[in-house]
């Protein structure tokens, strides 16, 4: 009557999975990038170094210091650093190099100065605006309760 249906299953060759295996394998080693360390002459500099690069932002990224961004434009300023470090120069004074080349910005704690009096107080005002806002509606709600508990209605002056 019928004749069972033979299946056939298709399988890969296992030597294809290995040389697919050893072309991604080829393959990952190449987008590797080379590290070059920063020759420094003693550790107390490169404390100084990371310490420096920890205190002031990528330009590129989001909300990241120069310490852990890999921009191609905070390697640049890492190498900046380290050769204001070698010329000897104090905290202070790199600092204040890279402020005067990319603003204020570039620094993650700004000075309290009048034109940075909105980024240390604007949340503590906006904090203290939204509480006074929650009070004034509170109170404008018990009086709007307590109105209406005491005006009688005109069912009950009978």
């Amino acid at each position: 009557m019928s004749t069972p249906i033979a299946r056939t299953r298709r399988r890969t060759p296992w030597w294809r999975l290995l040389v697919l295996l050893w072309l991604l394998g080829g393959a990952v080693p190449g987008l590797a990038q080379a590290v070059d360390p920063l020759p420094f002459k003693d550790r107390a500099q490169e404390q100084r170094f990371q310490h420096l690069t920890a205190q002031l932002r990528c330009l590129v990224c989001q909300n990241e210091n120069l310490a852990d961004s890999d921009a191609t434009l905070a390697r640049d300023l890492r190498h900046q650093v380290f050769a204001q470090l070698q010329a000897g120069r104090s905290d202070a004074q790199i600092k204040q190099y890279m402020v005067d080349r990319y603003s204020a910005f570039v620094l993650y704690d700004p000075p309290l100065a009048p034109g940075t009096w909105l980024l240390w107080f604007g949340p503590a005002l906006l904090l203290l605006g939204g509480a006074g806002m929650v009070v004034a509606t509170l109170r404008q709600r018990r009086r709007a309760i307590g109105t209406a508990a005491v005006e009688p209605d005109a069912e009950d002056a009978w």
